[in-house]
């Protein structure tokens, strides 16, 4: 039997997706454990998800106070040993605050709020060979995932998009039903159509998109299954046999 792998959901004031993180890591077959973030402990996890909402209200800028929670001094030391961290939507952005990923997320193009089902095409399963975990798929595998988001933007200066791209670290990408990429099927103006971005390690991940809306069959397409496999997988390399 495979070892159960303790995953730490972090809540944030205004996270509003760490309950369905929580259920999600639990129906994908994870121990799901709770941490709030005033602890600076993170409960003898063997990965943490950064969940989606309007941490601290969104104040400043999205995650601009989140990144100074004493929770995510733990994070920061985690992630920085090699533990595998996911960072979703809000967690996202929390992580290119905290600087743990690369680029920042601002308003949409659009200045609305949106709200759908889309369809991410992986271009990295995995950014370089023996990284943590097992790849998300396989290269251009199609996810639908739903979005919902008003400051959903990837930017990055030109000389970072490239390196981002020359090093393999961009993990998804906006497209078509059928995996086109182009500006028609960008929701939120994202550089390159970037849903998603690895660290150099290959051990964090940030995505807009939400994967823990992704799971169950019973509710709608299950393209966060693969996102949260990598996780799962990732941690269970870290659980003593």
């Amino acid at each position: 039997m495979s070892a159960r792998p303790r995953v730490g959901v972090v809540t944030f004031p205004g996270s509003l997706d760490d309950r369905d993180a929580l259920r999600a890591i639990t129906l994908m077959g994870g121990d799901a454990v709770p941490v709030w973030h005033t602890d600076r402990s993170l409960a003898g996890a063997d990965a943490v998800v950064l969940p989606g909402g309007f941490s601290y209200g969104d104040y400043l800028r999205t995650g601009a106070i989140a990144r100074f929670a004493p929770a995510m001094e733990s994070v920061s030391a985690f992630a920085e040993s090699g533990g595998p961290v996911l960072g979703i939507c809000n967690g996202f952005q929390i992580l290119c605050e905290a600087g743990l990923l690369p680029g920042a997320l601002i308003r949409n193009r659009g200045l609305a709020f949106v709200c759908r089902w889309i369809t991410v095409r992986v271009e990295r399963p995995s950014p370089q060979p023996g990284a943590a975990g097992e790849p998300i798929g396989r290269e251009g595998d199609l996810l639908a995932v739903p979005i919902k988001h008003g400051e959903g933007q990837f930017v990055a200066s030109a000389p970072e998009l490239a390196r981002l791209e020359d090093a393999g670290q961009v993990a998804l990408r906006y497209c078509s039903p059928v995996g086109d990429v182009s500006d028609d099927f960008n929701p939120n103006g994202s550089a390159a159509n970037i849903a998603g971005v690895w660290n150099e390690r290959g051990n964090v991940l940030g995505l807009m998109p939400h994967p823990e809306h992704a799971v169950d069959p019973d509710l709608g397409p299950t393209g966060g299954q693969a996102i949260l496999a990598w996780l799962l997988s990732a941690a269970r390399a870290r659980v003593p046999a």
